[in-house]
């Protein structure tokens, strides 16, 4: 689904930047909405690129050779549950009177021609979050599931 977005964003990229360099004019709802579909990608992609071990790590010391894999499962596992779902709870909770004021005085762009709906955008935090941590949960659990195995 999210790879849809990422079309959609290029297409209206190359729609904005054709039409302003062949004929001059631009858009405020195409620009705005160019931001809003990188936000929504950024947002929901990070739970994916967790879980498929693509995010940004210090791998000087993760991947160094005298770490076996018990002890990045411990890694995982403890910056999981110190560090990452506390976080993510953080920002949900913060986040909360952010988007339902946008939602409950219906707020759109300030700038003329700009997109109406902004609480949408806004929720995409909350949802990224969400995501992100039930992400961080899943792998915590597999780290606590690895590391309880008996080894033979």
């Amino acid at each position: 689904m999210v790879a849809w977005l990422i079309l959609l964003m290029i297409l209206t990229i190359v729609y904005q930047a054709s039409m302003v360099a062949l004929f001059s004019i631009g858009s405020v709802a195409l620009q705005e909405l160019q931001w809003h579909l990188f936000a929504m990608l950024f947002l929901i992609g990070t739970g994916y690129t967790l879980k498929h071990d693509e995010h940004v790590r210090v791998d000087v010391i993760y991947k160094s050779h005298w770490l076996t894999d018990r002890h990045r499962a411990w890694i995982d596992l403890l910056g999981g549950l110190f560090f990452l779902i506390p976080f993510c709870v953080l920002v949900i909770i913060a986040t909360w009177p952010f988007v339902y004021n946008a939602f409950i005085y219906v707020e759109s762009s300030p700038d003329p021609g700009g997109l109406p709906y902004r609480f949408l955008l806004k929720a995409m935090i909350m949802l990224g979050f969400i995501l992100l941590m039930l992400q961080g949960i899943a792998n915590s659990l597999k780290n606590l599931l690895y590391l309880l195995e008996e080894k033979d």
